[in-house]
């Protein structure tokens, strides 16, 4: 027993320091801070040798055989499901990976030179990042202005297909092949959601199915209100939601977003358990264009049963003086921020419970990411946060056009995490010789045909994740958290009355959700907190609302919130010492309070960017 005490206690430690210095390297390249993409390849590879190593794998099953129970038992039954989720047990594959490795970091390299262009509500040519091509598309009411924002992504999408890509695709098809895959998307699948991709395409043609005809209805109509030119991929956002986004920014502005964020995780009682974390919120030239939420340090209770907590990095793409980045803020401070709270909070034995990688499953970690974030859209949300300067509260006839913008569209913004797997699971079975430039950016077309019945308005292939070896061959996850979230919904409304300002939801979530990390299953935590297995029919249910039914619920809710006598118990502080950056300058932190920091926030926010 000391023997296996021993083993494990050392192991944990090791995984800790390879961890950490792979996911240093990582936010100081991701945030452009350095350009050391050796050092980051290094420590890519030794990582890699770490969770891949059938030593390890023996070492672990040896020690496990010699213990009768407990926890060091348990905490070596996590490290045998991970390392049994990444081995990798023969020379072939583990070349195959050395050279991935190898050729991601130069395509990475290679993307941080490309820049993008397009004409902003100003009439000016700038500089871009996929969230600005994305805003600019939503908000700006110059149509010329919003399609040089979707011309530059099909040119993103050209250079991606000729600059490397394909050639990862293969490579990482030969490392699953090497493995006993048919495909690296039938590897993934497997390894992350630990079902087929069969089962995965019947869950998602039944889905698919499901919203095939309230997709059509909205494009239907809105051709027939503004004519055929309003659902071309430029036009359609900035048809469905620019006017309503540009009216609801005086409600949501960028600068009140942190401490919003902040109240509002305060009152569901989510907190960080004294976790590091930080920050960086800006756009700015030379880094990475989509958020994230990656955690150095995992948290557990070590040898001596004390607390380490976690260390922990995310980040977002906000313009403040762009209209709709109030909003944007906020969906990625709720967002990654329930990735941080999730991470922040597993309370186990051993880090390998604690981490983004498989074994855990994509769908189970966005599940969290994606309920904090939900509540945005809740009417009751809205009346409580969203505020202009003066003070004065969101009116209802906006929140009503809000809904009445919003429902039509919600079949098409859920069937858009279902156009990534669609082209993902084709793309990799294509045969080397087939995969040719122009041949997948026609099966890109087709697939968008297929989902959305248009062209998109985000091309298939500008979407980062495919670059990236983690979470290629994985975006299904999002959309198979989604039913999740809303299955957890449905449970919180159904036993707690309401979601928002309720300091009942953090605690269950951490209890059921959180704390047990990957030790379980996705639908066992499902199961622990809502009493039935994992289900798609309330997202189902909710796409195909009308307008009328979405309205009478929020119209409700906010009656209800106002009629409500709202908790006054809940935590102080978010429990975490926090630094909001821009790069490697502090802007702002919670040395003295939280409130502190967002008002350093607000006024730094101020003077950058609106100070006259």
């Amino acid at each position: 027993m000391e023997q296996a005490r021993a083993y494990f206690d050392d192991l944990n430690r090791e995984y800790l320091a390879i961890h950490r210095k792979k996911e240093d390297l990582f936010w100081s390249i991701r945030m452009g801070l350095s350009d050391d993409q050796t050092a980051f390849a290094e420590a890519e590879q030794e990582y890699k040798e770490f969770v891949s190593d059938p030593v390890r794998l023996n070492e672990v099953r040896a020690q496990l055989a010699s213990v009768d129970g407990g926890e060091v038992a348990h905490g070596l039954r996590g490290w045998l499901a991970f390392f049994e989720s990444n081995i990798v047990d023969n020379d072939t594959a583990a070349r195959h990976m050395r050279e991935l490795i190898e050729m991601e970091a130069a395509l990475y390299a290679r993307r941080r030179q490309f820049t993008m262009r397009h004409v902003n509500e100003k009439g000016e040519v700038e500089e871009a990042s996929l969230g600005a091509l994305s805003t600019n598309m939503a908000v700006n009411p110059n149509e010329a202005g919003r399609k040089s924002s979707h011309d530059e992504l099909r040119r993103l999408e050209r250079w991606v297909v000729d600059n490397g890509l394909l050639e990862i695709v293969g490579k990482r098809n030969d490392f699953a092949r090497a493995l006993g895959y048919r495909d690296y998307f039938d590897y993934k699948v497997n390894k992350n959601e630990k079902m087929s991709p069969e089962r995965l395409f019947e869950i998602l043609s039944d889905f698919e199915a499901q919203t095939r005809d309230a997709n059509r209805r909205s494009l239907d109509q809105l051709a027939s209100e503004k004519g055929a030119d309003a659902v071309l991929p430029h036009n359609i956002g900035f048809n469905t939601t620019g006017d309503v986004r540009r009216q609801m920014d005086a409600y949501l502005p960028f600068g009140q977003a942190l401490r919003r964020w902040v109240e509002s995780f305060r009152k569901m009682a989510i907190t960080f358990r004294g976790a590091v974390m930080q920050l960086d919120l800006l756009d700015r030239v030379g880094k990475w264009e989509n958020g994230f939420c990656h955690g150095p340090v995992p948290t557990y209770f070590d040898e001596n049963g004390t607390w380490v907590a976690g260390h922990i990095n995310f980040t977002s793409n906000a313009r403040p003086d762009q209209v709709g980045s109030g909003s944007g803020a906020l969906v990625t401070l709720f967002h990654e921020g329930g990735h941080a709270a999730h991470f922040a909070n597993v309370a186990q034995n051993a880090p390998c419970f604690s981490q983004e990688y498989a074994p855990t499953s994509m769908a189970y970690a966005e599940t969290q990411s994606m309920f904090c974030d939900s509540v945005l859209g809740d009417a009751d949300w809205m009346k409580r946060y969203a505020r202009n300067d003066a003070g004065e509260v969101i009116p209802d006839e906006l929140v009503r056009l809000y809904i009445e913008n919003w429902q039509p569209w919600r079949a098409r913004a859920e069937r858009s995490m279902l156009a990534v797997p669609y082209f993902e699971v084709e793309l990799y079975r294509m045969a080397d010789a087939e995969r040719t430039p122009d041949a997948v950016l026609a099966l890109a077309r087709r697939t968008e045909q297929f989902i959305f019945g248009i062209e998109s308005s985000r091309p298939l292939l500008s979407i980062p994740h495919l670059l990236d070896q983690e979470s290629s061959a994985a975006y299904h996850g999002y959309l198979l958290a989604h039913m999740a979230v809303y299955q957890t919904r449905a449970y919180f409304k159904r036993e707690h009355g309401f979601i928002s300002d309720n300091p009942a939801v953090g605690p269950l979530l951490a209890e059921h959700y959180w704390g047990p990390g990957n030790s379980v299953d996705h639908d066992t935590t499902l199961r622990n907190l809502t009493g039935e297995g994992f289900s798609a029919r309330y997202l189902a249910a909710d796409c195909n609302r009308s307008v009328e039914e979405a309205w009478e619920e929020a119209r409700a809710s906010m009656a209800s919130a106002e009629a409500r006598v709202y908790p006054t118990e809940f935590p102080a502080s978010l429990d975490a010492r926090m630094w909001i950056v821009d790069g490697a300058d502090v802007i702002a932190d919670n040395c003295e309070s939280d409130d502190a920091m967002c008002s350093q926030f607000e006024a730094w926010v101020e003077r950058r960017y609106f100070a006259k």
